[in-house]
């Protein structure tokens, strides 16, 4: 009997598709905490993590760059930052 395969997610790309199908470039990338797809954030030209907001839903996007560990959400315009080993976080109102 065969062990059951180790299930991971996909590491998400590293460009925003859109910006990259229209030739624009980005400045940062964000990824939908809901649904994994990522867009650009709302200083690059297309601001595509908004838009992809705005048409799903979704509320809450991750920045991926590296070292930073944080989430906006747009329904409350709140910026959440984990803090210390305990998982405990702290929030403030601040634009991403």
């Amino acid at each position: 009997m065969l062990a059951p395969a180790a299930v991971s997610s996909p590491a998400p790309p590293a460009v925003c598709p859109d910006c990259l199908a229209r030739g624009w470039s980005w400045v940062r990338l964000r990824r939908c905490a809901t649904c994994g797809r990522v867009g650009c954030c709302d200083s690059s030209r297309g601001a595509h993590a908004h838009e992809h907001h705005v048409r799903s839903g979704h509320p809450l996007v991750l920045s991926l760059d590296p070292g930073e560990d944080w989430a906006w959400c747009f329904a409350d315009e709140v910026f959440l930052v984990r803090s210390g080993e305990s998982g405990a976080g702290t929030s403030r109102r601040q634009p991403c």
